[in-house]
């Protein structure tokens, strides 16, 4: 049966944002979690303004990364809304952490037993319009003949559950690494950057979709990016980070992609 009220209502902000719609480049960019918006009617998930301002609810510093790497690249940018606690995109729907009801330390009493209509209510609204936006995209440069490269941007926290993380970067993928490695490469020369290899996470079809879904299963090149947020906490290290990261993707499109096996890449 269909709720009464819709989940969304003219006075939310709408499930995502594009910067750059007539971009370029062959970069895709997208950010899952560059939102910390809640829709009006689940009245912010009864939690603190200081809880939705933290890491536990979107990823900090994400979104001005992605604005400047894609005005410095010339390049399509998709940006989700809506906090990663009403639901998570970059989960497949049916996993058990794609709505969770505890987040490292902190309990989102809102999310717990919810049903499986109010799940589905969630996924119809907030999840299904951006896949489908950006497979809509790729889908029609790939009617243009227009090559696509898939970076997922993403930015994590300096310490997770009481735990140090040095990287000051990860590079992120999953069965196919042709893009990860060059960029890890890439990174990798300047002096004293600590550059993770799918650390602090790893990519996998339990743990991510974006990725998976837009990137693997379509068979392109792809990357996930992972930015410490300490490093993102102003312009000018948004500024940097952007300079940094573009300088390495460009020169890892410099050359053409090795077909994968069993299928070539759209670059090849």
């Amino acid at each position: 049966m269909p709720f009464a009220v819709p989940l969304l209502d003219p006075a939310d902000p709408p499930v995502f944002r594009i910067v750059g719609p007539t971009g370029r480049s062959p970069l895709l960019l997208t950010a899952d979690h560059a939102g910390r918006a809640i829709p009006r009617r689940l009245a912010g998930l009864q939690l603190s303004a200081a809880v939705l301002d933290t890491h536990v609810a979107w990823d900090l510093g994400v979104a001005g990364l992605g604005e400047r790497l894609a005005a410095r690249l010339d390049a399509f940018l998709i940006l989700h809304n809506y906090s990663r606690l009403v639901i998570d995109v970059n989960r497949p729907p049916e996993a058990p952490d794609s709505i969770v009801s505890l987040s490292e330390h902190t309990l989102i009493p809102a999310n717990g037993d919810l049903s499986i209509a109010e799940r589905e209510e969630r996924r119809t609204a907030l999840f299904e319009p951006y896949h489908l936006r950006i497979a809509a995209e790729l889908n029609g440069r790939t009617r243009r003949g227009q090559p696509s490269v898939l970076v997922a941007l993403h930015s994590f926290t300096p310490v997770h559950t009481g735990q140090e993380r040095p990287w000051h970067v990860g590079v992120l993928h999953g069965r196919d690494g042709r893009l990860a490695r060059r960029v890890l490469r890439g990174l990798r020369r300047e002096p004293g950057l600590q550059v993770g290899d799918n650390e602090p996470y790893a990519v996998s079809d339990v743990s991510d979709h974006t990725v998976v879904v837009h990137g693997e299963r379509r068979r392109i090149p792809h990357v996930e990016l992972e930015v410490r947020q300490d490093l993102l906490a102003t312009a000018a290290g948004q500024q940097e980070w952007a300079e940094r990261l573009a300088a390495v993707l460009e020169e890892s499109l410099a050359e053409s992609f090795p077909p994968l096996q069993g299928g070539s890449s759209s670059l090849g």
